[in-house]
């Protein structure tokens, strides 16, 4: 019997091809990983390994495959199919679906992966941005049939208005609320600046740590970490955590918390405005008194400069009164003058000089005679 010479790759495909007739549709394995990795950001390989018997198998798929947080230890089920990879020739397993099994499995994962962002910076607090005091427009990423979004809106009104709420609604737990939430974000970076919300807030209800998944996803913490805006998160009750709190820009206790933190109270506001206005007249009228008393005392100094400076020109005038040509003119004394100059010395005006003399009343024109002495005179 002849047999038929196939090649090494034909072979392997129809090995393949059988091993895609085991059915694996109706069927997940059941393990625990070990030696978890992802290589160059997107290919995702681990040992799945079964506690009870020395057996594993080599488990392969994408980080776009890659829903809920894995690391070493933690117990899984997978679903896919079997196949031998051409280039090396030996047996994996393609997973298609991974689904974390047990709270120790997901609080390993969790505690793995949220290791993992803190060191890389993600929870630094230097990094967090501040909130608008006064937002716009919010970017509200959450189920529209969940409490949560009622609760949100309800204390959103209540504490202020003329705020314009983009809803992004989103499946917040299952299969597509990984996918919804990211796309969120994307459409929220996408628009331009100024149609862009001023805050995005992230929330939902409480729930089991298996019901948060979407919120511990690092997909989706990594979205809030680069978004375009500041975030919100406000996922549960008080006592619930998730990776994307820590993430977040400001992280709040609950949906309603989360409204508490975006917007400002009106009455409070209110209270804060009338305050200050009284504090702004109280101290307008301390001004204005305060330069009423400078005015006042720059007036009193003017005053008694004034005042001083009338008493100065009072003896001024009269000094100046006491050295009246005229008045002393008055009292008999007379000014003689020869040829325009005022004669002080006899022998300033020669015999025969032809003096003008100006009296108290008119004025006289003489001509000097000789004589004998100036003793005479006197």
């Amino acid at each position: 019997m002849t047999k038929a010479v196939v090649s090494v790759a034909d072979y392997l495909s129809l090995i393949n091809h059988a091993l895609r007739t085991i059915p694996s549709e109706g069927a997940v394995i059941e393990g625990e990983i070990v030696d978890f990795k992802i290589s160059q950001g997107k290919w995702v390989m681990f040992d799945l390994k079964d506690e009870k018997a020395e057996a594993k198998i080599c488990c392969f798929m994408t980080t776009f495959q890659l829903n809920v947080p894995l690391a070493s230890g933690a117990r899984v089920h997978v679903s896919g199919y079997p196949k031998v990879a051409e280039k090396w020739g030996k047996l994996s397993f393609n997973v298609q679906t991974v689904e974390l099994v047990g709270e120790g499995a997901l609080g390993k994962a969790y505690a793995a992966l949220k290791a993992k962002l803190a060191d890389e910076g993600l929870f630094d607090a230097a990094r967090k941005r501040p909130m608008p005091r006064f937002p716009r427009r919010i970017g509200l990423i959450t189920s529209g049939e969940a409490a949560a979004y009622g609760d949100f809106l309800r204390i959103l009104g209540n504490r202020w208005s003329g705020v314009t709420v983009l809803h992004a609604p989103v499946h917040v737990q299952g299969q597509y609320a990984v996918g919804e939430i990211l796309a969120a974000f994307a459409q929220f970076d996408a628009m331009a600046l100024d149609e862009r919300p001023d805050v995005i807030v992230l929330t939902r209800g409480g729930g089991a740590l298996e019901d948060l998944h979407a919120f511990n996803d690092e997909a989706v913490a990594r979205a809030v970490f680069r978004s375009r805006v500041p975030v919100v998160v406000g996922v549960g009750h008080e006592r619930d955590e998730s990776l994307c709190d820590f993430v977040a820009d400001v992280r709040a206790s609950t949906p309603s918390n989360a409204a508490e933190r975006v917007v400002p109270d009106r009455r409070e506001m209110l209270r804060t405005l009338a305050y200050a206005a009284e504090r702004m007249a109280s101290r307008l009228e301390h001004d204005l008194a305060r330069r009423a008393s400078i005015v006042e005392r720059t007036v009193s100094v003017f005053d008694r400069i004034v005042a001083q400076t009338l008493r100065r020109v009072n003896e001024l005038e009269r000094v100046l009164a006491g050295l009246d040509p005229a008045r002393v003119l008055s009292r008999g004394y007379a000014i003689v003058r020869s040829g325009g100059r005022i004669v002080k010395r006899s022998f300033d005006a020669p015999s025969g000089s032809v003096l003008a003399i100006a009296l108290a009343q008119g004025t006289l024109d003489a001509v000097v005679t000789p004589c004998a002495s100036q003793d005479k005179l006197l």
